[in-house]
């Protein structure tokens, strides 16, 4: 299996996934939306062990590979908390959410070559971006609920129930970021000598883990919930940054994170 198959997958994936989150919101279809959800989770997932198997290396070093697990990721991180907490948007919002990256994969399709640079075959290369692309999902729910919570601070009628949920997804999405960033740290001292070499993309990475420890810390605190609800977007535009904005920027030329 190569990327020249992905558009068999990708249709029915966004299919159910987009069937799922319009169903969710029926009374008579909502469990059938459960069995729809995890139909794209499974489809795109078998996509990903085909071109694994294809390309004889992880699907984890172009930014279109790592769109696929993100979308894959997204949607099983907002199916689990939807079960947990009850939120029919977040179903609906994380299917959405992974069928734009499967829609931006399908129209602008990158070359996926079976070649590895040498500092990728590394024991840490796949968990290190699968840890990343975990928490990238979990954080990317947690933006769109803490919206929603600013919405209802914004009429008085902030939802405690809704301010769990975005703690947890915070807490558990932080614990996951600074797990790759560690991750990310002893590979580099295996492959280039160093922990650490402040190049564009750890400068960033420092930065998007700062603006997330900084959200933990006021909600310990527990004053001016307004401010602390508007950190978490301002976050995760940071996070988009080091993920993806970071390979623009001309001091990134010569960065090592950048393939």
């Amino acid at each position: 299996m190569n990327w020249d198959g992905f558009i068999w997958f990708a249709f029915p994936a966004m299919l159910l996934w987009a069937s799922a989150g319009v169903l969710v919101y029926t009374r008579a279809w909502s469990k059938a939306a459960d069995a729809l959800m995890l139909g794209g989770i499974g489809v795109l997932a078998v996509f990903i062990v085909y071109l694994w198997a294809g390309l004889g290396r992880p699907p984890l070093r172009t930014m279109g590979e790592t769109r696929l697990w993100y979308s894959l990721f997204l949607s099983a991180v907002g199916f689990v908390t939807y079960k947990r907490w009850g939120y029919k948007w977040l179903l609906s919002f994380s299917g959405l959410m992974a069928i734009v990256f499967v829609m931006v994969n399908l129209l602008r399709p990158e070359i996926h070559s079976k070649n590895l640079m040498p500092a990728l075959r590394s024991a840490w290369f796949v968990p290190h971006v699968t840890v990343y692309m975990l928490s990238y999902a979990m954080l990317g729910a947690a933006t769109v609920a803490s919206v929603l919570q600013l919405r209802r601070i914004g009429r008085g009628t902030p939802d405690g129930k809704l301010y769990a949920l975005t703690d947890n997804l915070v807490y558990a999405g932080f614990g996951f970021l600074m797990l790759g960033m560690l991750m990310g740290c002893l590979w580099a001292k295996t492959a280039w000598g160093h922990f650490w070499s402040w190049d564009p993309k750890e400068i960033w990475a420092f930065v998007t883990a700062a603006a997330y420890l900084a959200y933990i810390h006021l909600r310990l605190r527990g004053d001016h919930p307004k401010f602390t609800a508007w950190v978490l977007p301002v976050a995760f535009i940071l996070l988009m940054i080091t993920w993806i904005g970071v390979n623009y920027l001309p001091s990134a030329r010569g960065s090592v994170h950048v393939y």
